[in-house]
């Protein structure tokens, strides 16, 4: 009896290493926090399981967020994180063409570490879009070129003040534009730069928005679209209850540092407020005429509040214009390479913010 008591003993030991050993095999590979197998998801190389590279190892911005697209008050990536690109605007076209080339957006990218670039086409003034249309507009094709080349977001802008009364001439281009380049997810469409104070936001403004829109939905259905406010794009708050109906929509806020201030930033935040994405693409360190006091402390004050939104900017601007908001000095070249005594005070300070705070690629 005793015998076979033992032989129990030693058959039930042996089975519980058995249950031991198995157990721990089957917890290895190990998982990630969803529980997912880590193995499955991404191998050494940091690719996914279709072998395409992740963001983690991406090379450019493009290729890192793809597709931006507008959820509540932020702008998501394709990984549904809130992103918020850095970059500069140029000048209208027509008076600063020489910095509408490969050469600068490249510098722009590698250089001052910008991940958006603005291509502001001129379109009623001497020599604009209306009386130059096939110069005007290879100078923005070369920017868009340039900027999917380079992996970086490029805003497609109809600078104008007067936009609702070139509707046609709008839908044509915009439907153009969307056509030529609508599959790539660098672009971001602008179709009016900043409407002044007279237009009505519900009867003037929001129509001609929605006319442009339907253009270029025929062509592109996802591309993010930025819609100028009433004056000078910075009655956001209007928008509130009477947005447009599209799902990727956000509304231009524009500001110069030197006059606009906790006036525009309450109006601002009744609009994030109210669940209305926001995007700068055109602001200064100056006073609104582009010229006069270079506002340091507030410049400061206005990024802290687009950090904590996560509100994404251009700088005004790429042009050697003698006047305080141009970040270039009289005479520097079209190509890039810009020495540091080619950038003026305000260059110098809208450069170092996007070089602190934007990934380098």
């Amino acid at each position: 009896m005793e015998k076979i008591t033992k032989i129990i003993a030693l058959f039930l030991i042996i089975s519980m290493i058995t249950t031991t050993s198995c157990e721990s095999d089957a917890a290895t590979p190990e998982t990630d926090e969803q529980g997912e197998n880590s193995s499955d998801n991404a191998d050494e190389d940091g690719d996914d399981e279709n072998g395409e590279e992740t963001s983690e190892n991406a090379t450019s911005a493009v290729e890192k967020h793809g597709l931006l697209q507008v959820s509540g008050n932020k702008i998501l990536d394709k990984n549904q994180e809130a992103v918020q690109l850095r970059g500069m605007s140029l000048f209208w076209s027509q008076w600063m063409g020489q910095y509408y080339t490969k050469e600068a957006v490249s510098w722009l990218k590698k250089d001052w570490e910008c991940n958006v670039i603005r291509a502001a086409m001129g379109v009623e003034d001497a020599d604009g879009y209306l009386s130059n249309r096939e110069v005007e507009k290879q100078k923005v094709f070369t920017v868009i070129d340039a900027a999917i080349q380079e992996g970086i977001y490029v805003i497609i802008d109809w600078h104008s003040h007067h936009a609702e009364d070139h509707l046609e001439e709008a839908k044509a281009f915009f439907a153009e534009v969307a056509q030529k380049y609508g599959d790539q997810p660098n672009i971001i469409y602008e179709p009016y730069n900043e409407p002044l104070q007279a237009p009505s936001w519900n009867s003037v403004l929001k129509p001609y928005h929605e006319q442009v829109i339907a253009e270029i939905r025929k062509y592109d259905p996802d591309n993010l679209i930025i819609c100028g406010t009433r004056t000078w794009s910075q009655d956001v708050d209007e928008v509130i209850g009477n947005e447009i109906n599209d799902k990727n929509v956000a509304y231009t806020l524009h500001y110069y540092a030197a006059t606009h201030k906790q006036f525009l930033r309450d109006k601002a935040q009744r609009a994030l407020d109210a669940d209305i994405p926001l995007f700068v693409t055109e602001y200064g360190t100056t006073e609104a005429s582009g010229n006069g006091f270079l506002d340091k402390d507030e410049a400061l004050v206005w990024w802290n509040f687009l950090d904590q939104n996560k509100i994404s900017w251009c700088n005004w601007s790429i042009a050697d214009k003698q006047e305080t908001a141009s970040a270039l000095e009289p005479g520097a070249s079209g190509t890039g390479d810009w020495s540091e005594n080619q950038i003026t005070e305000s260059g110098k300070m809208v450069r170092n913010e996007i070089k602190t705070k934007n990934p380098e690629y």
